[in-house]
Parts: structure tokens; C-alpha cells; sequence
């Protein structure tokens, strides 16, 4: 058998010396396997010659002809200005950028190709910084017989190392030196190609294959693929589940009395899918088995208070639990909730997130250390290296798109005691995942969803409005707090901004509206306060004290007051669906009608159109998470792209949806007869593969 590409280092190739196989190391390339799976995300047609006549303004094409002059002009930016000429018309090419040694390769006389878009002003055709090939003295165009590949490159790659490096790659290309991980049996079954001919063709496709349907994945050489990487994913989150299903936890049994004690001091009761998940919750933890449980459920169902029965009885035990939450203000919140809750019974609710002062936080260690505390409520702060539980039973994951795989598995590690008894694990969100998603990236947890908001809340109804009727928002805000003796929230968003300018930005528009509203009180939260300072202005906020809360979007989750029933965000195409969601669930939470005005800047790009009209046509979590899975994309519904994560390569789960049915049919075949493929898959698909396949 050949060597496996997986084995060949790409430092064998002509042209990678240390500084070329350090930048692709940087995009995960170390093998030959590794190059041919990085596969082009677009292919061009340069099989034909363009007539410079017949070019279109914006069209990408190849045009071929003889230069007529060369010339550098002086304006607002210098350029080099080349015109060529074939035999329908004339066309400029301009360069901004260019040296002595490039001016010089233009010679008038001499002809040209170029590869590039077309731009047609006032009747006259260009192309600036086109793909340039200077032919000398041939009189006939290089075309190329096959679609020409465009591949993801980080800086310091050009295409053309790529092109020549994957050129290279393909030629060590056999049929048995690139491991077929697919039974032979199951490539027959759906009448998949070989992985061979699938990556030699998708590098390489001849003229004659659909582009469109390479383009769009739909062809069956990408199906194939995306297939692989599916079945890769599917099981390595059972291999996860499996591995902790093999784990001893310590069975929790609810005390049925304290149970409905506690119950019965609410001022409302469950709603019927809150008590159908917590029937779920209750039977998983009366398991020897650690628990595993998703709970979905959109903004403002109860998801809290669902996590906080079972940890009431945890606690009864004189057992620990933890809740993480992604924000200090949601676990300042939870906090305050908790301690209200259950202070009243004897319990110790204690607080951990990394901005705390130093002597609270050496407290909070300490009583967790000693077992004191039995409820723990905190941010990422609670996974780190001097937090030592005493006997921690159940870890509780709120808003899970927000941590990633390997924080969640840390935690549990950390977590599990001398005596190999993990704790159960429950996590929740409040971002509706849409089934697809959750089916395959939640493989290894089970799933409950709470479809159903307590009795009486309104749908909030939603306006999009331009910023340039800023003073009309200023007047309806005015008209809610004095007519209406209702609390706003005034939102500022930055994104791709660093915190401290969005606390700057929102410490801009306190001082605005501050003068605007006077007399009436205006409150400031954002990121970089402290923990005393943030929980008094939401305490004050809470009380009615404060007429309007200026925040940034740390208040996304987590803030709950019934008498806030108006919002305003300002900038709202700079926010995802889900993040807009979240925020505007954070009225509505009582019985009054409440209202979202969603002032963005013009102009707006097409996607940002597209999600302004979905938040003001639906408040169903579950239709907006669909909608932004079609606009966005699975990695930025998830999160992961803020982790520098990538979801998938090739897979496109909404695209690929038909897929999963087969997926889940087949994925038993691979792992119990052949294990060693599964093995494999996990190594080459999954990040983190080399982990996973370990547990």
C-alpha cells in the first residue's frame, strides 16, 4: 500500500521552505491530506476569451490583447495606467500598487491576458489589479482546460502558491494512499463516488460539470463529502454521550414535600411545559448515570426556575450545585433570585465571577471550598484552577451557545470528586436552536423544550424607525415614562469595537438623554462597571427608582422587571437575529403591552433588511432562529465564530438537512461494526478529534 497522505509532510512539495509551512500551519494545513481537504470555496471559467466590447460593468472575465501604452498618472492617488487593444475595442488596466520592475514588464507591442472585473465608466472599460500574464511574443491566449479554483488563503499565501501546491498534491494522488473512511457497503448503498475521484474532481472540475450545482453543494461530489463530515460529527457527540453514560453520578431524590412546599410559596404556578420538563429533570437525576439534558425554551418561559427546583433538592442534601452563566449580570441576577428563593430554608447562596473584590472573592472560594456554600451561582470564573468544590452534584449551563465544547467538558472534569462520582449536567438556552441543529450538534444530550410562555403576556409589538427621527423616539420614550409611568431601556450597540468604545458610546447617549428627560432619573449599566455598581443601579432599576436604563448589550440576558415595557436599540443592523431577540425579550415581561423601536442608520445592506423585517413580522423564537440559521449560518447561530471556531468545512446543515435522516440510519453500521472507521472520522473531521477519540 502507498504511504498515507496523512503521513506525507507538505514540506516535501517544491516551493514550502520554514515561512510557507508555518502560514499553512495557520490554516491547518501540516500533511498532504491536509492541503487536498482544502478544498476551493469558488471556481472561475477561463476557458474563453472575452471581446473587450462585448464586457459588462461588475462581470468577471478574461480579456486578451495587445498593449498600446503605458503610463503613470497623478491624481488623488497615483496609478500605472496600461491600455490593450484587441480587435473590438480598447481597455484600461489600472494598477495603485505597483513597482519599478512592473511598469517595466509593460511593453508597448507585446500582448497580454487579464483576468479580472470589469468596470465601465462614461463609456470607457477597465480592470484595476486584474490577474495579469504577459505573454511576450505569443499572439494566442493561455486558456485554461478545466474551471480554475479559489482557495481560503491567510496572508502571505497567494493563489498561485496554493494552485501550484495542490497541483503538486494531486499528482501523489492514488486510489489507495488516501483512506477511505466510508464502508464499502454504505458507498455503494447511496452511490457516493470514491473520496479519491471526489477530491481529485472538486479540485480540479472539467467545463463540462455543473458549476452551479459545485457552487451551491448540491453537487454529488460535495454531498459526499458533506456526508462524511456529518457522520463524523453525529459520532463523535455520541461517543461524548457514551462516555458519560459509562460515568457513576450520584442519584438525587426529590423530596416530594420540600418539593411542594417550595412551590406553593410562588405567586404563580408552572406552566404545563414547565412541569412536563421538570418531570424530565426529576427522573434523570434519580439515575445512577450522570444527567445530560438540553432545555430549550425562548425568552421569558421559566427556563430559571426549572434549573433551580433540582437544585433546591441538591442543596437539601447538603450537596453542591453550580449555575454558569455567560455574563456577570445574568449570574448577579440569578443571585439575587436564588438568594430570595431559598435563603428563607437554610440554604447558602453564593456568588463567584472574576470582578469581584478580592476579599468577597476569597470568601466565596472558601465557602465553597469548605461545602458552606450549596448553591453556587457565577460566571467562567466558576471552571478556574483555584475553585475547589466540596461535593458538587449538579452543574447547570445557562445560555449554552456561549461556552464552548471544552469549557463544559472542563467543568465536569474539575468537577468530578475522588470517588469518580460526575456531577449531572443540565444546560440551557434561551436561543431557540432550530431541530436540525440541535438533533447534530447536540447528539450527545437529551433534548426538552418549553413551548410555552406563562398565561397573559402580549406579543411586543415592533418598529423599525431611521435614527434621523431620533427626537421623535426621544418623545414617545418621555410620553411612556410620564403618561404611561412605564421604564424604558435605551440600548447602544458597537460591534467589532472593543468594550471600552461601546461604554463610551453609551456613557455619550446617558448624557444625552439624561438632559432630554430631566427631571426624571436616567441609569447607566455597561461591561466594564463593577459588580457593587452594576447590581445597585439594576436594584434601583428593579424598585422603579430609575425612569430609564441606558445599557449596552450586556443586559441581552438575564434582566427581568415587569414595569419595563418599552425599548429602544439603537443600531440594530449591527445584531444578529438571535442577539435582537434576546434583547428585545427583555420587555414584555409582565402583563402590559409592551413595544420595541429598532432605530438603525442608513443605508442598510440587504441582510440587515432582511433581519429588521423578521424581528418586526414574528416574536417566535423559534422562527427567528430558523431564518437567522438561513441567513447567518450554523457557526454564528452557535456562537463559534466569536471562539474563532468553525462549525463545518463543507456541511451546510440547512442545505444539507436531508442528509442527517441518513446520517442517523447508518451511524450504527460504523460504529459497532467497523469502530475503527468511527475512530478515524472523529481524527479527521471533528476539532478537538484527537481529544474526543480518547474519551
Amino acid at each position: 500500500m502507498a504511504n498515507p497522505l496523512s503521513q506525507v509532510s507538505v514540506s516535501t512539495l517544491k516551493g514550502v521552505g520554514p515561512k510557507i509551512a508555518e502560514k499553512l500551519l495557520a490554516i491547518g494545513i501540516s500533511s498532504l491530506e491536509d492541503l487536498l481537504f482544502h478544498l476551493p470555496f469558488k471556481y472561475q471559467d477561463r476557458s474563453k476569451v472575452s471581446a473587450i466590447s462585448g464586457l459588462m460593468h461588475g462581470q468577471t472575465a478574461l480579456i486578451f490583447g495587445q498593449i498600446e501604452s503605458t503610463n503613470i498618472q497623478f491624481g488623488k492617488r497615483r496609478s500605472l495606467v496600461c491600455k490593450i487593444s484587441d480587435e473590438s475595442d480598447l481597455a484600461e488596466i489600472r494598477l495603485f500598487y505597483f513597482s519599478a520592475a512592473q511598469k517595466n514588464q509593460f511593453v508597448v507591442g507585446e500582448f497580454v491576458q487579464c483576468y479580472g472585473q470589469v468596470s465601465i465608466n462614461r463609456h470607457a472599460v477597465s480592470m484595476i489589479h486584474p490577474e495579469i500574464t504577459f505573454l511576450r511574443e505569443k499572439e494566442a491566449p493561455i486558456l485554461e482546460r478545466q474551471l480554475h479554483p479559489i482557495y481560503a488563503a491567510s496572508e502571505g499565501i497567494q493563489q498561485r502558491t496554493l494552485f501550484s501546491l495542490t497541483e503538486q498534491a494531486l499528482k501523489f494522488l492514488g486510489p489507495n494512499n488516501l483512506t477511505e473512511l466510508l464502508p464499502k457497503e454504505l458507498l455503494a448503498k447511496l452511490g457516493f463516488p470514491s473520496l479519491s475521484d471526489a477530491i481529485r474532481l472538486l479540485h480540479r472540475p472539467p467545463l463540462d460539470i455543473s458549476l452551479a450545482a459545485i457552487q451551491s453543494g448540491q453537487h454529488p461530489l460535495m454531498q459526499r463529502l458533506a456526508f462524511e463530515e456529518l457522520m463524523a460529527q453525529h459520532l463523535a457527540m455520541k461517543r461524548i454521550k457514551s462516555h458519560y453514560a459509562k460515568r457513576l453520578s450520584k442519584p438525587i431524590n426529590y423530596d416530594k414535600k420540600s418539593h411542594e412546599h417550595f412551590l406553593s410559596q410562588l405567586p404563580f404556578s408552572l406552566t404545563n411545559a414547565q412541569q412536563r420538563v421538570s418531570k424530565e429533570v426529576e427522573f434523570d437525576l434519580a439515575k445512577e448515570q450522570p444527567m445530560m439534558r438540553l432545555v430549550q425554551g425562548d425568552v421569558g418561559c421559566g427556563k430559571t426556575l426549572v434549573a433551580a427546583l433540582p437544585m433546591y433538592q441538591v442543596a437539601l442534601q447538603g450537596l453542591q450545585c453550580v449555575m454558569m452563566a455567560p455574563t456577570e449580570i445574568l449570574a448577579e441576577q440569578h443571585y439575587i433570585s436564588f438568594k430570595n428563593w431559598f435563603e428563607s430554608f437554610g440554604i447558602e447562596v453564593c456568588l463567584l465571577t472574576s470582578k469581584m473584590k478580592a476579599p468577597e472573592r476569597r470568601e466565596s472560594l472558601k465557602n465553597i471550598e469548605s461545602g458552606k456554600a450549596k448553591i453556587i451561582l457565577g460566571t467562567h470564573a466558576v471552571f478556574q484552577a483555584q475553585v475547589v468544590f466540596s461535593n458538587l452534584r449538579l452543574v447547570v449551563i445557562d445560555e449554552q451557545h456561549r461556552f464552548g465544547v471544552e469549557q463544559r467538558k472542563s467543568l465536569l472534569e474539575k468537577s468530578a470528586n475522588q470517588d469518580a462520582l460526575y456531577p449531572h449536567q443540565l444546560i440551557m438556552t434561551a436561543t431557540p436552536i432550530p431541530r436540525t441543529l440541535s438533533q447534530t450538534i447536540y447528539a450527545d444530550l437529551d433534548l426538552s423544550v418549553i413551548d410555552e410562555l406563562p398565561p397573559g403576556r402580549m406579543p411586543i409589538e415592533t418598529t423599525v424607525i431611521n435614527d434621523a427621527q431620533r427626537d421623535k423616539v426621544i418623545s414617545r420614550v418621555r410620553q411612556a415614562i410620564e403618561k404611561d409611568h412605564r421604564q424604558v431601556y435605551w440600548v447602544c450597540t458597537l460591534i467589532d469595537e472593543s468594550e471600552e468604545l461601546e461604554c463610551q458610546a453609551a456613557e455619550a447617549v446617558f448624557e444625552q438623554l439624561s438632559a432630554s428627560l430631566a427631571p426624571h432619573k436616567v441609569g447607566l449599566i455597561h461591561g466594564r462597571m463593577n459588580s457593587n455598581d452594576k447590581q445597585q443601579i439594576m436594584r434601583l432599576f428593579k424598585q422603579g427608582k430609575l425612569a430609564l436604563l441606558v445599557a449596552t448589550t450586556v443586559i441581552e440576558v438575564g434582566v427581568d422587571v415587569a414595569n419595563a415595557s418599552l425599548m429602544v436599540i439603537e443600531n440594530p443592523e449591527r445584531l444578529g437575529l438571535s442577539q435582537l431577540h434576546q434583547l428585545r425579550g427583555r420587555v414584555g415581561r409582565g402583563q402590559l403591552q409592551s413595544y420595541c423601536l429598532l432605530m438603525y442608520h442608513a443605508p442598510l445592506s440587504n441582510n440587515a433588511k432582511q433581519r429588521l423585517e423578521v424581528m418586526k413580522e414574528t416574536v417566535d423564537g423559534f422562527k427567528i432562529a430558523e431564518k437567522d440559521l438561513e441567513i447567518r449560518g450554523a457557526g454564528e447561530v452557535l456562537g463559534t465564530r466569536q471562539t474563532g471556531e468553525t462549525l463545518f468545512r463543507f456541511a451546510d446543515l440547512l442545505r444539507d438537512n436531508h442528509l442527517l435522516a441518513k446520517v442517523q440510519a447508518n451511524a450504527e453500521l460504523i460504529a459497532n461494526s467497523h469502530p475503527h472507521l468511527a475512530k478515524q472520522l472523529i481524527e479527521r473531521w471533528v476539532k478537538k478529534g484527537q481529544e474526543l477519540v480518547r474519551v
